[in-house]
């Protein structure tokens, strides 16, 4: 074909050989989707009726905001390859239990519309459009997005506990007031229409857990059980609590293929070595980088967040390099800066960063090692 009267519509590509992998982006939706449903359950169980309310409230409306959207800007309406479901999702996920539905619907409509659509819609967004929906949430409503409630089952197992000092105790009196206590503990927690039991999380408890080991103090009675940290049974968001869950969620992206396993091990082993390496030289407890490990958002995003295929460099060399900027940044702001947790603006600054990493950090062309050794 002549050059000259080449149609200026016709789209100039690399040359061949050109692999497709056959997925389907609806078929990669439905990957995660599935990879997601043991946290679902796993917070289902923990929090109930909290967290199937933030659930819902989160994926209907992104789903009706990305819908009204693409109506709106006269584009076809995508819905059906459960994009916008797995944005709420992952946005109701990193969302403390018992959160209002009207905040978290403000959430998703930060998530879809600022976070997605505004940049052209799926493919396009420079941000994880989730994390954008929380940290809006975070700066607009900070106490409300930092109000944890304590698991279901902590509540049993007070209700437990004071059954089983009537037994001990020889006073009548202080067994039935431990009773009325732990009564009244979960009843109050069940209210979440009033305020709601607030608790701290592992990441708040080793805040305070430092400054006990500066002095030179024991911290154990601060700190929960590792067991309990690993297994769930602590506050927190809904989706980052249980590790048993996200893991096998993770894994199975990775076997899956949708998920490249340098950004979720690079990331875990730079946290852990640099809270490690920090806890030894200020004498504080070896179980100082597990806490840092398995609390907080950092097994969810490090599986789910900063995995995502539009946000993520596109070389492994430079999702290494990203992977440890997002370790070097978390690691930063829990030890140094004055809010505990840090997952969410780490994997927002580095996908800032991610065009430049592919800038400068590109795969050798087809043939063109070989040309160079010619």
């Amino acid at each position: 074909m002549d050059p000259i009267k080449t149609p200026a519509r016709l789209i100039l590509v690399s040359s061949s050989p050109h692999i497709h992998c056959g997925s389907t982006v609806s078929a990669a939706m439905r990957d995660v989707l599935l990879a997601l449903v043991p946290v679902i359950l796993s917070a289902v169980w923990f929090f109930r009726l909290d967290a199937i309310t933030v659930i819902l409230a989160c994926c209907l409306s992104a789903v009706f905001f990305e819908a009204l959207c693409q109506k709106v800007m006269g584009c076809a309406i995508t819905v059906k390859d459960g994009s916008a479901l797995l944005t709420g999702l992952l946005l109701a996920l990193c969302l403390p239990p018992g959160l209002s539905p009207v905040l978290a619907v403000f959430g998703s409509f930060c998530a879809i519309v600022i976070g997605k659509q505004v940049f052209g819609g799926l493919g396009n967004n420079i941000f994880n459009p989730a994390h954008i929906g929380r940290a809006i949430l975070l700066a607009s409503m900070p106490q409300q997005m930092t109000t944890w409630l304590p698991p279901v089952h902590s509540f049993i197992d007070n209700i437990t506990n004071a059954v089983g000092s009537i037994n001990s105790v020889t006073s009548a009196t202080k067994a039935a007031h431990a009773l009325n206590t732990a009564v009244n503990a979960t009843t109050s927690a069940t209210k979440a229409g009033i305020d709601g039991v607030s608790s701290a999380t592992p990441l708040a408890m080793l805040r305070m857990s430092e400054s006990l080991w500066q002095k030179g103090q024991s911290a154990a009675d601060q700190l929960p059980n590792l067991w309990q940290l690993v297994l769930g049974n602590i506050p927190g968001s809904l989706g980052e609590t249980c590790v048993p869950a996200i893991l096998l969620g993770g894994l199975f992206l990775i076997w899956r293929g949708h998920v490249d396993w340098r950004i979720p091990f690079y990331y875990l082993l730079t946290v852990f070595l640099i809270t490690g390496i920090y806890g030894y030289f200020r004498g504080y407890s070896p179980l100082f980088p597990l806490y840092h490990l398995f609390g907080g958002g950092l097994m969810i995003g490090a599986f789910f967040m900063a995995t995502d295929w539009v946000t993520s460099p596109l070389t492994k060399r430079g999702r290494i390099i990203y992977a440890i900027g997002l370790g070097i940044l978390t690691a930063l702001i829990r030890l140094r800066g004055g809010y505990v947790e840090g997952v969410c603006y780490s994997i927002l600054i580095m996908n800032m960063l991610t065009p430049l990493i592919d800038r400068y950090i590109r795969n050798t062309p087809f043939g063109g090692r070989a040309q160079k050794n010619g």
